[in-house]
């Protein structure tokens, strides 16, 4: 079964953490999966788990608590590509209960969610939980620092049945919580203190303490590579936002003070090629599923050396190679845990602005709740807005919702096109995404 869900995958063999963590599922013990981010992490706890489904049994059998509805969200994309027999749902805040307790009539084999929204179906008994025999708290540290302690003590504690637990994170230095349970777990920890192989660290230097211009002929330097730009502040992000925006250099941003759905086409818009700048918190330095990306930029200092290492770890993944640059500015010195010198890069004396990406976002208002596929889009694109099939790039479909990558300078011919057109007879609104 694993090989033909690697084949739905597209994946050609699985790593050896994933391999480590099948192996150490075959035993009855708690499990700690420790490895960094962009690891494979998802994979190594699903595949054990679909092996252990019994379709015999019409209601819930795994749980799984993540700490962020983007998180829930991607492990319940994954799940779905790997096309197993076994229904799953994924159960969050921002979009209706009473959506989520129609779909929990008819039970899934895997039920995913937010730790908050988990908890109040099971206080309002949406669900039978009698036949939940294995637990995963995904990025558990993740969902204790996000204040969710008394939400998972509140859930196992109802879960009478259970037999495994698993716990996952991309740190050890967070002590594994009382309430989990955990009794004398298998650790299978990759963890590493050295930064990736295929790293490269730089530093530039700013005249004055504002380092904006600094990080502008940085970004200029850089050119049309994918970069991630870290803050330790949402008031940063917002301030170097407004600096590109007035350059007229596309960008997205992303932090805990945007509504859900703004964070969410912040990721989609990364992931597809539409933004191929994104400036974040340490809230993008984990747990999420953005593409590899070529450059991280610490705009300011991570506070301490796990923070760093999460952050870099978003570049140079597995074998890939990626640069890490630091930007110094007056009176900066470079942190204390760092372990080597970097090299200083001299940046051009006038900036050139790098094009914006050749991709832009559609926003079409339906989804799988709709009966919508990416068939479906593909076609409708192709037929009726006139589209190539390489002017056409990522799509994906959410719930009630899509989003397609298309050539920017077709993008508004195509919705002129398709104002008043229907997907399978029904009326949609199909814009340009904001």
């Amino acid at each position: 079964m694993i090989q033909r869900i690697l084949e739905n995958l597209k994946i050609a063999a699985l790593n050896e953490m994933q391999l480590a963590s099948i192996e150490a599922n075959k035993a009855g013990t708690d499990i700690v999966l420790l490895s960094p981010t962009g690891s494979g992490k998802t994979l190594a706890f699903l595949l054990p788990v679909v092996s252990q489904l019994d379709n015999s049994i019409p209601t819930v059998q795994v749980m799984i608590l993540a700490p962020s509805r983007e998180l829930a969200i991607q492990i319940e994309q994954v799940f779905r590509s790997m096309g197993t027999e076994f229904k799953v749902n994924c159960c969050y805040g921002g979009h209706p209960m009473k959506v989520e307790i129609n779909n929990l009539k008819h039970p899934p084999a895997v039920l995913i969610g937010t730790p908050g929204r988990i908890a109040d179906h099971m206080r309002r008994g949406t669900f039978d939980t009698d036949t939940i025999q294995t637990i995963i708290l995904d990025e558990f540290d993740k969902s204790l620092e996000f204040g969710f302690q008394e939400e998972m003590s509140f859930i196992i504690s109802e879960l009478y049945n259970l037999k495994k637990r698993i716990l996952t994170s991309a740190s050890e230095a967070i002590a594994i919580p009382e309430f989990a349970g955990v009794t004398s777990p298998l650790r299978i920890n990759y963890l590493s203190d050295s930064q990736p192989k295929g790293l490269k660290l730089k530093a530039v230097t700013s005249e004055g303490r504002d380092k904006l211009e600094a990080l502008f002929s940085l970004i200029c330097h850089l050119g049309n590579s994918t970069t991630l730009i870290f803050c330790n502040h949402r008031e940063a992000v917002e301030r170097i936002s407004e600096l590109l925006y007035d350059k007229g250099l596309v960008h997205g941003i992303y932090h805990g003070g945007l509504e859900q759905e703004e964070r969410e086409r912040a990721l989609i818009k990364f992931r597809n090629g539409s933004h191929q700048i994104l400036i974040t918190t340490d809230l993008a330095s984990r747990g999420l599923d953005i593409p590899e990306i070529e450059n991280v930029i610490h705009y300011q200092f991570p506070t301490t050396a796990d923070a760093y290492m999460h952050r870099n770890g978003r570049t140079a993944r597995m074998h890939a190679e990626g640069t890490a640059y630091l930007i110094m500015g007056e009176g900066d010195h470079l942190p204390a845990f760092l372990k080597e010198k970097p090299e200083y890069v001299k940046l051009d004396a006038i900036p050139l602005l790098p094009e914006n990406s050749k991709w832009d976002t559609l926003f079409v208002a339906a989804g799988k709740k709709d009966k919508i596929n990416k068939t479906d889009i593909v076609g409708l694109l192709i037929q009726k807005g006139k589209l190539h099939k390489d002017e056409i790039g990522l799509i994906e479909v959410l719930d009630y919702s899509s989003f397609v990558a298309v050539k920017r300078e077709k993008i508004n011919k195509v919705v002129q096109l398709l104002r008043f057109e229907k997907i399978k007879k029904k009326s949609v609104k199909i814009e340009v995404s904001i």
